[in-house]
């Protein structure tokens, strides 16, 4: 990407230098920023709160509702928010817009699944629009060869926003039961601010428009000619290029560069869609790790420990900050309970983070890097996302907070949404902080050590197969 290039050499003054560090001053050139009150933002910590706050401002929505995810579930919290949709559209009907946008592979999954559990709405407010993200790269014999589960593995829709009015809702966290109850993952609410709803508006809008449409008897259909699987993958490509990269540049072109009175904190929203060749967010990513300074540290979380090669580099070779890691327990994992291959796959992720601790050691870089694995009983962990403290302080200014794992799915085949959030809001600075340890604080040491204890030692033919498919887990 020419623009991010260029971005980062040039350099200018701002009215936010005493926000956004100096260091940090080429993002404004990358991605597109809205500045805020930081109280204007509530930290949520648990999925019950999500759930709750998600329900309650879905039933009183006064013009729209944008809910874009993987997928929906099946179960009864997930019918009682189809059913507060319901509700609110009788209650206001076109004067409320309804927009939903899932991956079309994950949300078909089953005789029950998202598209069954979306039809009543769809039967009963017409205007009411469901999108469903097809892969441009899932085509051809390959896409009718793989079953169901498997054909998710080409690429998906991951993004996890959430848009209620002027209010926004950013998390890593799907639309299901488990998500509601007892899988951990991280919410942010961002309320009152209209730029920032609007923008995500638009975004998602701009990805439905690229996608298949939900019709009220269950067929997928296309409103244009530009189809993700049936016209060729360069013409769909260029095609949802065009129409979504346009408008976030567009949007970065529109921003403004200085602060408004009373606001003290910027987001800025990142995008990473690899099947049409836009990789902005794991760009910012890395430019974060490999600018922060030693003395500070990064707390960095992903439920799969599957960094890409580029961000391992960069941790361990460019960066002077101190790391800590939390990742998921194989207790704590989603697939420890699946049946047949998928339940090795938290041994691939005990491998994998054996591997990086060793590579840290033999490079002399153990004294900065500590990993932690996330363990309650009964509990799975799927939080991700990254706060910086610089040196001498002792709460983050800055977070990253979305749907990236940061590993090889999320730069080479999912779509993906985060925002930067960098604030001199000491209040908010501090909330951030007990987010951070509300999470660590169930950390365990792990070690290379643990690698080779009984229970953790991964079988040879999980070994072998993990470099064949790391890119796809």
């Amino acid at each position: 990407m020419r623009q991010f290039v260029q971005a980062i050499e040039k350099s200018f003054e701002v009215h936010s230098a005493q926000i956004v560090p100096p260091y940090l001053s080429w993002i404004y050139n990358v991605a597109p920023s809205f500045s805020i009150n930081g109280d204007q933002i509530s930290i949520l910590h648990k999925p019950d709160e999500f759930y709750t706050t998600l329900l309650e401002r879905c039933r009183g929505a006064k013009k729209r509702i944008v809910l874009a995810s993987l997928y929906l579930g099946t179960g009864p919290l997930e019918s009682a928010l189809v059913q507060a949709l319901d509700c609110r559209l009788k209650e206001l009907g076109k004067d409320l817009n309804v927009n939903i946008l899932l991956d079309a592979n994950r949300g078909s999954r089953g005789i029950h699944n998202s598209r069954t559990m979306l039809l009543p709405l769809l039967r009963s407010h017409p205007h009411c629009q469901v999108a469903m993200f097809h892969t441009p790269a899932l085509r051809g014999l390959l896409r009718h060869l793989l079953p169901p589960r498997y054909n998710e593995l080409i690429g998906l829709q991951h993004m996890k926003v959430y848009v209620i009015d002027d209010s926004l809702i950013i998390s890593g966290a799907n639309l299901s039961q488990d998500y509601f109850t007892n899988r951990q993952d991280r919410y942010i609410l961002i309320s009152d601010c209209p730029p920032i709803a609007d923008f995500y508006y638009k975004l998602v809008d701009k990805v439905s428009s690229v996608s298949l449409k939900l019709c009220s008897n269950n067929i997928l259909s296309m409103s244009s000619n530009v189809h993700p699987y049936q016209c060729s993958q360069e013409t769909y490509s260029s095609h949802a290029r065009s129409e979504i990269w346009g408008f976030y540049m567009n949007m970065v072109e529109q921003s403004k560069r200085t602060i408004e009175a009373g606001h003290d904190t910027w987001i800025f929203p990142l995008i990473e869609l690899p099947p049409i060749s836009v990789h902005l967010d794991s760009k910012v990513t890395k430019r974060i790790l490999e600018l922060a300074d030693a003395g500070s540290t990064l707390h960095l979380a992903t439920p799969y420990f599957n960094l890409t090669d580029d961000y391992n580099s960069t941790i361990l070779k460019r960066s002077k900050a101190q790391f800590q890691f939390l990742m998921a327990h194989p207790t704590a994992n989603s697939f420890n309970t699946a049946s047949g291959p998928a339940g090795r796959i938290p041994h691939a992720y005990t491998s994998l983070a054996a591997g990086f601790l060793n590579w840290a050691r033999r490079i002399g870089q153990c004294h900065r890097i500590t990993l932690l694995e996330y363990q309650r009983p009964g509990w799975t962990y799927h939080a991700k996302g990254l706060w910086h403290t610089l040196a001498g302080q002792s709460s983050p200014y800055l977070t990253l907070i979305g749907s990236s794992n940061f590993g090889a799915r999320s730069v080479e085949r999912d779509l993906e949404s985060q925002v930067v959030i960098v604030t001199s809001n000491e209040n908010l600075s501090k909330r951030l902080k007990e987010e951070q340890n509300h999470l660590y604080e169930l950390g365990i040491q792990f070690s290379e050590e643990t690698a080779t204890q009984a229970d953790r030692k991964s079988p040879l033919w999980v070994k072998a197969v993990l470099w064949f498919f790391k890119n796809y887990f």
